[in-house]
């Protein structure tokens, strides 16, 4: 065999290594990619050329996502592909938990958001029964109300009203594009009881350091979002 032979003959052996190599580096990263799990280099070796080194392979893609928003993981003797850790607050899911609102959350909701602003008093007199600090805790870890000042009366009870977050998770901009409290009941939504009207407030009764109850307390509804 003649020395240029030779040199063909290894240059084609070359060729087809960085061939092999290339595609087993093609083939275990789509492996990974595909997998939910991590993959142990034992499976990852048995899919690739037997002359292929399956830590060169490994090592391969390791340097090329090492910059990139996915990095290549040892999880014990195996690896996995995972988001890099510089990214993983940016990532972190919301997850939206459905929750299913008592009769006694909505009509309390009800309340608030039409009479605002009202005390638990208030709420229990239109009711008829006493409100559990659970229906109040409910509807204040969803964000739909906020306290509004207390009453200046004997025992200064808080108030309550509702927030932009109340306003933003039913798709309405004001209030005032609340539905009447007559629909609501004639869909059923809210008991045929006492009005509130009776129990909205002189402005005299209001507290004086909370600024956001300084304008059109007697009235249904505010025409600012903000002010609720």
């Amino acid at each position: 065999m003649s020395f240029e032979t030779d040199n063909l003959n290894k240059r084609k052996k070359n060729t087809d290594d960085n061939f092999l190599f290339f595609e087993s580096v093609r083939l275990v990263e789509a492996l990974l990619f595909a997998s939910a799990r991590p993959l142990d280099r034992a499976s990852l070796k048995a899919r690739i050329p037997e002359n292929i080194d399956i830590d060169h392979v490994l090592g391969n893609i390791e340097k090329l996502y090492s910059t990139r928003g996915v990095n290549l993981y040892n999880v014990g003797n195996s690896v996995a592909f995972r988001t890099a850790s510089d990214l993983a607050e940016n990532l972190r899911p919301t997850v939206a938990v459905k929750r299913r609102l008592s009769s006694a959350a909505v009509e309390t909701m009800a309340i608030i958001a039409y009479h605002q602003p009202v005390t638990r008093g208030d709420i229990e007199a239109i009711r008829g029964v006493n409100v559990s600090k659970g229906t109040l805790d409910t509807l204040l870890e969803a964000g739909w109300i906020r306290p509004r000042g207390r009453r200046k009366i004997p025992g200064r009870p808080l108030q309550w009203g509702t927030t932009s977050g109340f306003l933003d998770h039913f798709g309405i901009e004001t209030l005032q594009d609340l539905p009447g409290l007559e629909e609501l009941k004639a869909a059923g939504l809210l008991e045929k009881r006492q009005s509130l009207t009776s129990l909205i407030l002189p402005d005299d009764l209001l507290d004086e350091d909370d600024e956001s109850l300084d304008e059109d307390q007697n009235e249904l509804f505010t025409s600012d979002a903000d002010e609720i």
